[in-house]
């Protein structure tokens, strides 16, 4: 029995590993550790439940079913609402089948939790490649600039690419030198396909612009 609990603790901090390395190789707050300490204390939880109590217990899934409503605390923990923008659903959404991962692993059904990963991961890295990004994203950007009209023709400009802008921010302070220094915060909403790259060659161009940040 030790081998058998050790096999499936492993099997189970392997698969719930490698969904975390995909999620950490996109930077996410819950990256490798969080979601092998995921997939592992499901795993124990299961086991904890078919024989912690003794072989007898009529209903061994007690334990176990808390897992899946108890995940969801973690998963609410990685979603950020902010200004208006919903970010970590996918990791969430993550951490849930991980969970899920684990439970298969810590009752034996080793099988099932390996076709589980390897869909996962296929969702997450290698489907996204063919499926067209359908929708629309929201990118804040922010830039200086000390001259005014600089502002009005790249509004114009990202108006006529067909992007959206939710909220404008202008500050105006002065330099060192007496001069106005200009600082505005877009909150722009993008298609999905045109990446960071291009919106920072668009703006780029202008001259006396320095972008601050895009994200």
């Amino acid at each position: 029995m030790i081998i058998e609990i050790t096999l499936r603790l492993l099997i189970a901090l392997v698969l719930g590993g490698i969904i975390g390395i995909e999620r950490e190789y996109r930077s996410k707050d819950a990256g490798f550790r969080t979601h092998f300490l995921v997939a592992l204390g499901s795993a124990l939880f299961c086991i904890v439940s078919q024989y912690g109590f003794g072989f007898d217990l009529k209903d061994s899934s007690r334990v176990a079913a808390q897992v899946v409503s108890g995940i969801g605390f973690l998963g609410a923990g990685t979603i950020i609402f902010q200004k208006n923008v919903v970010r970590g659903l996918t990791t969430a959404a993550g951490l849930w089948v991980t969970a899920a991962i684990g439970l298969a692993c810590g009752s034996g059904m080793y099988a099932a939790a390996s076709i589980a990963t390897a869909i996962v991961i296929i969702g997450l890295e290698v489907l996204i490649a063919f499926v067209p990004h359908i929708g629309k994203t929201v990118v804040e950007l922010s830039f200086y600039t000390t001259n005014e009209s600089n502002i009005k023709a790249i509004i114009k400009q990202l108006k006529q690419a067909n992007i959206s802008i939710s909220s404008y921010k202008l500050r105006k302070q002065q330099t060192a030198q007496n001069t106005d220094l200009y600082k505005v915060e877009l909150e722009l909403r993008i298609k999905r396909h045109n990446s960071n790259e291009h919106l920072i060659e668009m703006v780029s161009h202008y001259d006396d612009v320095t972008i601050s940040s895009v994200e």
